[in-house]
């Protein structure tokens, strides 16, 4: 095999991983949104020191490259990280960091927070602000109904309560 198509590195770059892709939108967080960021970014740094110390070196150049792959994708989303002051929200219509009381078809309630992309959890009622659901009820009142486009199909949610939590 000719030796003109196979690439050659230096040891340094063996290990390394290509980033993580970033979200193109702006990254707005809540304060507990950045806290967790750089919480997530501190264990990281510990796991790096514990796998540096811990594995043999060629078990952990696949590990450490992991690392620091999201350490780097981490440090990147805390220096772009915009953070939103709740208390400068308007109280009176959905924005970034409510808390939206909606009430479906049915009349059943569910409690969704708006958030930044790295805090979103559907699990937990937390979901971006990119989220269909979440650029439906924004600029949404309390009272109003709002159409979330969903694959499976549309769904009318009526505004109960909005609240921001304190900064």
């Amino acid at each position: 095999m000719s030796r003109a198509f196979v690439k050659e590195t230096d040891g340094d770059e063996a290990g390394a991983l290509p980033d993580i892709p970033e979200s193109p939108h702006p990254n707005y967080v809540t304060p507990r949104g950045l806290a967790e960021l750089r919480e997530r970014l501190a264990a990281l740094a510990a796991e790096k020191a514990r796998l540096s110390k811990e594995l043999p070196e060629l078990e952990a150049k696949l590990a450490l490259a992991q690392t620091e792959r999201k350490m780097r994708y981490f440090a990147s989303r805390i220096e772009h990280a915009i953070p939103v002051d709740s208390a400068r929200q308007p109280k009176e219509e959905v924005a970034f960091g409510a808390t939206v009381r909606v009430a479906d078809e049915d009349g059943n309630e569910r409690d969704y927070a708006i958030v930044g992309e790295d805090e979103a959890d559907a699990a937990r009622g937390k979901v971006s602000w990119v989220s269909p659901l979440a650029r439906a009820l924004t600029g949404a009142r309390v009272g109003q109904s709002v159409t979330w486009k969903r694959p499976a199909g549309d769904a009318e949610l009526e505004v109960v309560a909005i609240r921001y939590e304190p900064t």
